[in-house]
């Protein structure tokens, strides 16, 4: 049986001593925004095991003398990058997919110093787009 990691499957009894912390304490940390659990149709609070690893995160940064708000602002910036790693991911697949080879393309600048690639054989809409057209070299 394989369970997603974002699965939210513990009650917050279950979470508090998964992570070793106080019922209380995850109410507050829910309060404040820093681990926010999903929720049953009946309102009560499901924990993932993400949000489990979360609040271990939490009670280390805690112990090591970060402010709640330092925390929370730390957390936010983990999520920030994470999703941008995700997006460069993609832009970097597509890129790979779009990818023509190097002696195949030719780069002409533009009146406003835009770089535009063709494809060989190729030229700018209007002559007064090309100011330069390079050619990688060995492909004349």
């Amino acid at each position: 049986m394989n369970i997603s990691a974002d699965q939210p499957i513990f009650v917050i009894s279950v979470a508090a001593e998964l992570a070793d912390m106080h019922p209380q304490t995850l109410r507050q940390y829910d309060r404040l925004g820093i681990v926010s659990p999903s929720r049953a149709p009946g309102k009560s609070r499901r924990y993932s095991q993400r949000d489990v690893m979360m609040l271990r995160e939490v009670q280390r940064l805690s112990q090591e003398g970060v402010s709640l708000e330092g925390i929370k602002r730390i957390l936010q910036l983990e999520r920030q990058v994470a999703a941008l790693q995700r997006r460069v991911g993609e832009l970097t697949e597509e890129l790979g997919r779009r990818r023509q080879p190097l002696d195949a393309r030719v780069f002409a600048a533009g009146t406003a110093g835009d770089v535009v690639s063709l494809a060989r054989g190729k030229r700018p809409r209007a002559r007064s787009q090309a100011l330069v057209v390079w050619r990688p070299r060995g492909t004349d």
